[in-house]
C-alpha cells in the first residue's frame, strides 16, 4: 500500500460513533448547511417505508435543529407499493421520469441519482440504498458528520461488515472479484477504500455537479474515481457505520454488475470505446446451456452543471 494512502487511512477513516449528534447539529445550525436524503428504489417496498421512518424519527422530528432537511425517494419504475409504501411512511416521492422530462429517462441507479439533483437541493446529498434491512440513523449521520466538521473533505463512503446469509464478511463478492482488483492497479490511492462500490456515500452537492453520472451499475466506483480526479485524495473520506444486511444478487446479476463496472473503468483509463459492449452469460435449459446476452451500460450522464434547467434554477 502507498504510504499516502496509509497516512489517508490514519486521517480519514471514522467511526459514526466519533462524531455526536449534538456536535453535527451545532455545527449544522452554524454553518447554515442543508441536507438532502435520498434513496433511489425499484420494487422496494418491503424495507424502503422502515428506511424512511428512522430517518424521519431520529434524524428529523425527534431534534431540536432537524440534521436531514429532506427526505427523498426517487422511484425508477417500481411495479410494487414502493412510491405508495415510502409516502406514507413520511418521504417526498419523485418519479424518475418526471425530473428533466426532455430527456427520456435510461435504465439503471445512476441515471436515477443523477436526475436526483435536479429534484433536491440541499448542499450536503446522502444517498441510500433502499433495500437495507435493521437500517440504523447512523448510515445518514455517520457520513454526512465529516462533512459538516471538516470543511476540507467533499466526499464521504460508509463503510460496514457485509455478511452473505450466516457468514460474516462474504458480502461484496463484485468488489472483491472485480473493483478492489481495479482500483488497486489503476488507482492505487483509492485502495484504502472498504467498500468502493457501497450504495451509502454523503457527497457536496458543489462537487456531485461537476461529475459525469454513469447510468447503470457503474456509478460508485465512477463517481469515486472522478472525485479523485477532481478533489483529491484528501478531500475523500469513510465512516464506519457497522453492518450492512441487505438482499443479494444471484450469480449471473452480479455478472452483469461486473461487467458495467469494468466498463465504467475502461472509459476513464482511455476514453475510448468498447467493440462489443456486451455479456454473454449461460443459464441450463431443457436441452443443454442456453447464451443469454445483455448490453453492457455504456451511457453517461455529464455533469449536472451543465444542464440547462439546473442552471435556470440556481440563477431562480
Amino acid at each position: 500500500m502507498l504510504e499516502e494512502v496509509e497516512r489517508w487511512l490514519a486521517d480519514r477513516s471514522w467511526s459514526a460513533a466519533d462524531r455526536p449528534l449534538d456536535q453535527l447539529l451545532d455545527r449544522k445550525r452554524a454553518a447554515g448547511t442543508t441536507v438532502s436524503v435520498v434513496l433511489p428504489a425499484l420494487d422496494e417496498e418491503a424495507t424502503v417505508g422502515a428506511i424512511v421512518e428512522v430517518v424521519r424519527r431520529e434524524l428529523i422530528e425527534g431534534l431540536p435543529v432537524p440534521l436531514v432537511d429532506e427526505l427523498v425517494v426517487v422511484d425508477s419504475g417500481s411495479a410494487d407499493r414502493t412510491a405508495e409504501v415510502a409516502a406514507k411512511a413520511g418521504a417526498r416521492v419523485v418519479h424518475r421520469d418526471e425530473i428533466l422530462p426532455r430527456l427520456p429517462a435510461l435504465p439503471g441507479k445512476g441515471e436515477v441519482l443523477w436526475r436526483s439533483l435536479l429534484a433536491t437541493h440541499g448542499d450536503i446529498v446522502c444517498f441510500v440504498d433502499a433495500d437495507l434491512r435493521d437500517f440504523s440513523a447512523a448510515f445518514v449521520s455517520g457520513i454526512v458528520g465529516p462533512l459538516l466538521t471538516e470543511p476540507d473533505v467533499h466526499f464521504v463512503k460508509a463503510m460496514y461488515d457485509r455478511p452473505l446469509g450466516d457468514t460474516p464478511g462474504q458480502g461484496g463478492r463484485v468488489t472483491e472479484l472485480v473493483a478492489r482488483p481495479l482500483l488497486n492497479l489503476h488507482w492505487p490511492q483509492l485502495a484504502g477504500f472498504v467498500q468502493p462500490l457501497g450504495g451509502e456515500y454523503a457527497v457536496r452537492r458543489s462537487l456531485l455537479e461537476r461529475l459525469p453520472f454513469p447510468v447503470g451499475y457503474g456509478v460508485e466506483l465512477g463517481l469515486l474515481v472522478d472525485a479523485l480526479h477532481t478533489v483529491g485524495l484528501d478531500a475523500l473520506a469513510q465512516v464506519d457505520v457497522g453492518v450492512r444486511l441487505h438482499r443479494h444478487q444471484d450469480g449471473q446479476a452480479l455478472g452483469r454488475m461486473a461487467a458495467a463496472i469494468y466498463r465504467t473503468a475502461q472509459v476513464r483509463l482511455s476514453r475510448g470505446h468498447l467493440v462489443r459492449p456486451e455479456l454473454t452469460q449461460f443459464e441450463r435449459g431443457p436441452e443443454g446451456f442456453v447464451p443469454r446476452t445483455y448490453p453492457v451500460d455504456t451511457e453517461e450522464r455529464p455533469p449536472m452543471a451543465g444542464i440547462e434547467e439546473y442552471a435556470l434554477r440556481r440563477v431562480a
